[in-house]
């Protein structure tokens, strides 16, 4: 993949800590447009999971049958390449985007409360990469989602968000439909550049290189994987920015080879207790304000 297709990807020196958003310059041809969607990374406990979209002219679509586009899994590294090259070669035609969720934003919706799970996560990407592209002035009659669970109710929420528009969200949409099978290039492409070149931010004394080698595919049933992440776990600080710390796999290795940490907050019983000992207006006054002869205007 040459460096001009995602300029505003992290480079080679730069961490992917917060998740971003890319866009292929503008189509120009007249519209409706159709606009595929689909993901690559969702199950890997390793690197981000990136949301593609891919869209043409309703026009344009006997030219697209004839391109090459297919599920991205089918296809090899080089040929999924080179069909981003061709999603970019028409630029008057093609278009595409991808939002890139980084692990550390994944994990932080996941253990936030109340959680923000990765059906929502990814439902919020989608959503934000149809209204973006809706936003620049492309008309879109029709879109295609590939997406897993109930996508009967899936397809109706996402119509009542964008009415006007007509779903079509089924399992496998990628092998049906060619322009499906364009996003998912564009998304699987973006997350094998990003995890590749991957920054690790905790890299000291070579441990970068050390890190950056034999992680295996990044699925936790990959014996490489779990390998690596066991030879990568620091007991104190735990894993590098590469790792989705809420995956089940991570918790595992932390619960049986991590440190204990025990959690204590004197600073708040200190303050409890200083608001416990007050009488009358004093009383919902702390020490240290006391300390200073600060007073609330209603003691005055």
């Amino acid at each position: 993949m040459s460096e001009h297709q995602i300029p505003s990807a992290p480079g080679p020196s730069t961490p992917l800590i917060n998740s971003y958003t890319y866009h292929s310059p503008l189509p120009t041809a007249p519209g409706p447009y159709i606009l595929g969607v689909d993901e690559a990374g969702r199950g890997p406990v390793l690197g981000p999971l990136v949301y593609g979209v891919a869209y043409c002219p309703v026009a344009y679509q006997e030219t697209l049958e004839n391109l090459g586009f297919a599920d991205s899994k089918t296809l090899n590294a080089e040929t999924r390449s080179s069909l981003l090259d061709t999603l970019s070669s028409d630029p008057p035609n093609l278009g595409w985007s991808v939002r890139v969720l980084s692990p550390h934003a994944i994990s932080s919706g996941m253990q936030r409360r109340p959680v923000v799970n990765l059906n929502k996560q990814s439902q919020d990407a989608t959503i934000l990469l149809i209204r973006e592209v809706l936003d620049k002035g492309i008309e879109l009659s029709d879109v295609y989602v590939d997406a897993l669970g109930n996508t009967t109710i899936y397809e109706k929420y996402l119509s009542s968000v964008f009415p006007g528009i007509n779903f079509t969200v089924t399992q496998k949409a990628d092998s049906k439909f060619k322009i499906v099978g364009a996003a998912s290039v564009a998304a699987k492409v973006t997350r094998d550049a990003c995890v590749e070149g991957w920054h690790f931010i905790e890299g000291e004394n070579g441990a970068e290189t050390k890190w950056g080698e034999n992680v295996g595919s990044g699925y936790p049933s990959d014996p490489n994987t779990v390998a690596w992440l066991k030879t990568a776990m620091d007991p104190v600080f735990g894993f590098p920015n590469l790792v989705r710390f809420s995956w089940s796999t991570v918790k595992v290795i932390l619960g049986k080879d991590a440190h204990a940490v025990k959690w204590v907050d004197e600073g708040q019983a200190s303050l409890i207790k200083a608001f416990e000992t007050g009488t009358g207006l004093e009383k919902d006054r702390s020490a240290v304000t006391k300390d200073m002869h600060l007073k609330s205007v209603n003691s005055l």
